[in-house]
């Protein structure tokens, strides 16, 4: 839109579920809407890990922003639960209207602005049969009119486009140039092998026909995984390329107002001499071009993504953007405070923040939090967390806690989701009357280690901590103005996409509190620190 970049991200199972960034630079980035905001718009209680908001799409016509996304209920089961809606905004700050369902035949649904005025919902369809049999379950790209008076999607959906032999066809979007339809899908999967397939045909139904040099990006360079024919590939390793940005694909594209057209696409970052992407899905752009034939091209040639985007003129980048050994402090003085960047960068499981459970208000200068459900929970955790968005990294918290049960705990996590995750934590031992330091480590599902230990603190202000260097790292907690370590060494690739079946979100660190008995008592955060190392 004129010289503003607007770009809608998922954060999965993690509340609010969408994010709007805004740029007019290209370079530097912030959130400025959060549109799910409601339970009305978006209720994600007990959806699986990984589930609950994938790949939306924010688009503008005549005046109004429209936001299309998915609530995945379930993905780990052959059918998948995955409702469609649409809401609307006149302004990027909203309000945003209540949701339109649209239909549940699959993910990764765009709507499409057509220039006579009409408007068009692609998504990817799934057959359950076929998974069923353990064959290929994406089946093509489904494109069925929406009638904005009526609000609803009208006639029949029709199959347009089925993928070619990469697989796994998904995550479409329609574009009109020059009397063509642009098709543009993700395939083979979303691992190291992920693709960008680029179609085109003079009519919005088909048939389409594929690029001539597809696909048009991926990261990928070596041989295919000899998986049975139907299966998406999972990437296992061989060649990945002298890139560090992998998995290139979900892409999407725009133009600039000097006439540039750019796309954005998914990548990942593995840590350094593994397939392991603790950091999650993360977004990069590309330089793209028309060239005669009517097809679009990296501008840089070939197919593989390039680290660095050349754009004009000087631009002054935030001071966070150019620093290494990043210091964030969080501390709760106000209301304001707390609104402001701490709930920017922290996000709540599932559910949006219950004052009742999480408040600055109890206690002025102190967070508070009610302790509700365990770690393993899908429901009513009182937990938050935020991004690591580094490879090395120490975060550290100071709290105040008086637990007078074994089922009552607080501290500080390092996870990825409920089945794989490390947790240092205060509890009580009501056979000895004594206060515990203690670890749980859980690796796909299973609880691998429990480390419990005596702490002497008479006044229950308790410096909890976790250093992490690439590929692993290490608890820590005070005691007597002491630094002890517990728990042994943390595998960072235990909280990789890579190591978990269905897994999308990188890893989280944060704060949680648990009082499995009565669901009532609290801790006080004082602070906490992300610092980059």
């Amino acid at each position: 839109m004129g010289e503003d970049y607007y770009i809608a991200t998922s954060t999965f199972e993690w509340f609010p579920g969408v994010r709007i960034h805004h740029s007019r630079d290209l370079v530097n980035w912030e959130v400025v809407s959060m549109p799910l905001s409601s339970t009305k718009l978006l209720n994600m209680e007990g959806v699986e890990a990984s589930g609950g908001i994938w790949a939306p799409c924010l688009s503008y016509s005549n005046g109004l922003f429209y936001l299309i996304y998915t609530v995945v209920k379930g993905h780990l089961n052959p059918v998948f639960e995955t409702p469609n809606y649409l809401t609307t905004a006149p302004s990027i700050q909203g309000p945003w209207s209540d949701p339109i369902y649209l239909n549940s035949s699959g993910f990764d649904p765009s709507l499409f602005h057509d220039d006579d005025g009409r408007k068009w919902l692609v998504n990817m369809e799934r057959d359950y049969r076929k998974a069923m049999r353990g064959e290929n379950w994406f089946v093509g790209i489904v494109l069925q009119e929406y009638d904005e008076r009526q609000k609803k999607l009208v006639g029949k959906p029709v199959n347009i486009f089925r993928g070619t032999d990469l697989m796994c066809t998904e995550g479409p979007h329609l574009y009109k140039r020059n009397g063509w339809y642009y098709l543009m899908c993700a395939e083979a999967g979303t691992g190291y092998e992920h693709a960008e397939t680029l179609a085109r045909s003079r009519s919005i139904e088909g048939p389409y026909e594929v690029h001539p040099k597809n696909p048009v990006l991926t990261s990928w360079e070596g041989p295919r995984n000899g998986l049975p024919s139907g299966q998406c590939p999972r990437g296992k390793l061989y060649e990945m390329g002298s890139s560090y940005i992998k998995k290139a694909g979900h892409a999407s594209i725009c133009d600039t107002p000097e006439g540039r057209w750019l796309m954005v696409h998914l990548c990942g970052r593995p840590l350094p001499g593994t397939d392991c992407c603790v950091l999650g899905r993360e977004t990069s752009i590309q330089e793209v071009e028309w060239r005669e034939d009517d097809w679009l091209y990296l501008k840089h040639g070939g197919n593989h993504p390039m680290e660095y985007l050349e754009l004009p003129g000087e631009i002054p980048v935030r001071e966070e953007l150019k620093k290494s050994g990043v210091r964030v402090e969080y501390g709760f003085e106000s209301q304001e405070e707390f609104n402001g960047k701490f709930l920017m960068d922290f996000q709540t499981l599932r559910m949006p923040r219950d004052p009742m459970d999480i408040n600055v208000t109890a206690r002025p200068g102190w967070l508070r939090m009610v302790g509700r459900e365990s770690i393993f929970s899908r429901f009513r955790q009182s937990l938050m967390a935020r991004r690591q968005v580094d490879f090395s990294f120490r975060a550290e918290t100071v709290m105040e806690f008086h637990p007078e049960d074994y089922t009552q705990s607080a501290g500080l996590i390092w996870r990825y989701d409920e089945d794989n995750q490390y947790y240092l934590f205060i509890s009580f031992d009501n056979e000895t009357a004594r206060l515990t330091v203690n670890v749980i480590t859980v690796v796909q599902g299973k609880v691998v280690r429990f480390e419990t230990l005596p702490i002497e603190n008479e006044a229950g202000i308790f410096t909890l901590g976790v250093e992490v260097h690439e590929h692993g790292g290490r608890f820590y907690y005070l005691e007597k103005g002491e630094k002890k370590s517990i728990g042994g060494y943390l595998d960072a690739c235990c909280l990789s996409d890579d190591r978990i079946n269905g897994a999308f979100t990188g890893a989280f660190v944060g704060i949680c509190v648990q009082d499995v008995r009565d669901q009532k008592q609290y801790a006080d955060f004082r602070s906490f620190v992300y610092e980059a190392q």
